[in-house]
């Protein structure tokens, strides 16, 4: 991770991950407040935690009991760490059960475990809550089995819950405040309200971290980052991260960056002139377009087993990548020296997991989806100019880089492409040009019925059966496709959409009139899990 500059350090809120399923969560709703936040594993060294020099340190919720063997905790002289620095300390469900635990005081198993929506009573004016009053409620979302029975020397309960379990403390003196529920879920009502208070009113931060100076700060990181002759690489897949994080490294270092974008035979309907257009026109980036549609469909020609075939596909972004920067090698007579990915944040918190979730620490970010690792003699090192952002950050950075707006806001596309979204052999007839047509027929509609934006990523699939219809008077023996549509707020998981029933007849209509060769439209209700949001 670069060098925060002071004026992020000063402000920066820290959360200790200890697993809880909300934790990106709390670090969103922070940034939303204009605040900068990060997230680090909740059993990090001090060294790591010191560095980052924190005002404020949230401890995050999590499945554990503080019981239980190997319970994960917060490094040894972090108490003595926060108090002689003078740092605020949050501690939220879990992470208020460490700090009564590590304090001095008593955390039993509750003899009723509370989950899900509670009301809790204010038992102290001026606290925590600000000018709430004894005796206001409010409904928070509760999740925890453990509580805290005897509080340590210091502390004054703020608030207790409707069965009279503590869920709310505070030692004003030390800076040591708890939640026994959770204030980043939608669920606690006035839970933003709460955090605003704590944030702005009795930890003194100012808010004032912004995409402007965020963007500013980044470009000087690559400017001092890059050498003045070396040259830098990116792979284009025409998607939102990569383009956003390529506009940002072109601001920095000009035309040394060079851009590659493929076409392998299974984008969509006219993506590569819409695309290029938006690079070249809109963007001004410096970006060479290269046909491998041959290369590409030729190697996946006979191939149905899904995995064999994003192996074939990656391996040949691989092959034209490497192609490219020996082209350029020659060009600029030396060696391109760094690759852009635009790696984002979440990508960097999964793969550092939190402790106790089960899964081991890897450092690796995992490569751009249109690369899917490298040659081992190309040894670039990496720019990764979105990692410390989340997705709709990383549009609001386009924005202010001019990137259009409809651009910004398109659905994922995965890399693979339409690979994924036919079954089986995907030259076999004329398979990919059938699904490009209702493809287009269906995500027009959709931008027509102006709920384009309500969707995270709609897609038509090519299913390899013929069905018998009747189309002008006639028997046919055609092809069934199916339509998909689903909202997300990640990908991780997915619910369908719920179309009007007068779209879908429109659609599979348009679809079935317009499209030679398809005479069954099927729309796809599964939400994920159990499916993948792709078919393959």
């Amino acid at each position: 991770m670069e060098p925060l500059t002071q004026a992020k350090k000063s402000n920066l809120v820290l959360i200790l991950d200890y697993g809880s399923q909300y934790t990106h969560l709390i670090t969103r709703r922070i940034r939303s407040l204009s605040v900068f936040s990060l997230c680090i594993n909740g059993t990090s060294s001090l060294d790591s935690i010191t560095e980052l020099n924190p005002r404020v340190i949230i401890l995050s919720g999590g499945p554990h009991s503080v019981h239980a063997d190997g319970a994960p905790c917060f490094p040894s002289g972090f108490i003595e760490y926060v108090e002689s620095q003078g740092i605020h300390v949050l501690g939220i469900c879990y992470g208020l059960q460490l700090l009564v635990q590590n304090l001095g005081g008593v955390v039993k198993v509750g003899e009723k475990h509370e989950y899900g929506r509670m009301e809790i009573e204010v038992q102290k004016n001026n606290g925590l809550f600000g000018n709430k009053q004894i005796g206001d409620k409010q409904v928070v979302w509760m999740s925890h089995g453990d509580e805290a029975v005897k509080l340590p020397d210091g502390f004054e309960v703020v608030a207790r819950s409707n069965q009279g379990a503590v869920a709310a403390i505070e030692n004003r003196e030390k800076k040591f405040y708890g939640l026994q529920y959770h204030p980043e879920v939608t669920h606690s009502v006035e839970g933003m309200e709460t955090l605003r208070h704590f944030l702005f009113d009795i930890c003194g931060i100012t808010a004032g971290w912004n995409m402007e100076d965020v963007l500013e700060e980044e470009i000087k990181v690559i400017k001092a980052m890059v050498g003045p002759e070396d040259h830098v690489i990116c792979a284009l897949s025409g998607g939102v991260d990569s383009t956003v994080a390529a506009t940002v490294v072109h601001k920095a270092i000009g035309d040394r960056l060079h851009c590659v974008f493929v076409d392998n035979g299974l984008l969509r309907y006219k993506e590569r002139e819409r695309v290029m257009a938006t690079f070249e026109s809109d963007l001004h980036l410096p970006v060479t377009c290269v046909d491998a549609t041959e290369e590409f469909l030729s190697k996946l020609k006979g191939v149905t087993e899904p995995e064999m075939k994003r192996k074939i596909i990656g391996k040949e972004f691989i092959n034209i990548f490497d192609i490219f920067a020996h082209d350029l090698e020659k060009k600029v007579g030396k060696k391109p020296a760094y690759l852009v990915q635009g790696t984002l944040y979440p990508d960097v918190i999964e793969s550092c997991p939190p402790p106790g979730s089960g899964r081991t620490h890897s450092h690796t970010i995992k490569s751009h989806h249109n690369v899917g690792g490298l040659p081992k003699d190309m040894k670039l090192k990496l720019i990764e100019p979105l990692k410390l952002l989340f997705k709709d950050e990383v549009r609001a950075m386009g924005k202010i880089m001019n990137i259009p707006v409809a651009f910004l806001r398109r659905h994922p596309f995965p890399g693979p492409g339409l690979a994924v979204r036919i079954p089986g052999d995907v030259t076999a007839g004329n398979s990919l040009d059938i699904l490009r047509q209702v493809d287009e027929i269906f995500i027009q509609s959709i931008k027509d019925a102006g709920i384009y934006d309500e969707i995270w990523q709609a897609f038509a699939v090519f299913l390899p059966v013929k069905t018998v219809g009747v189309q002008g008077d006639q028997r046919t023996h055609s092809h069934a496709v199916a339509l998909r549509a689903v909202t997300s707020q990640d990908g991780m998981t997915a619910d369908w959409y719920y179309f009007d029933f007068k779209f879908l007849d429109d659609v599979s209509r348009k679809i079935c009139n317009s499209v030679r060769g398809v005479n069954r439209v099927l729309l796809d209700i599964t939400s994920k899990p159990p499916s993948t949001i792709e078919w393959e």
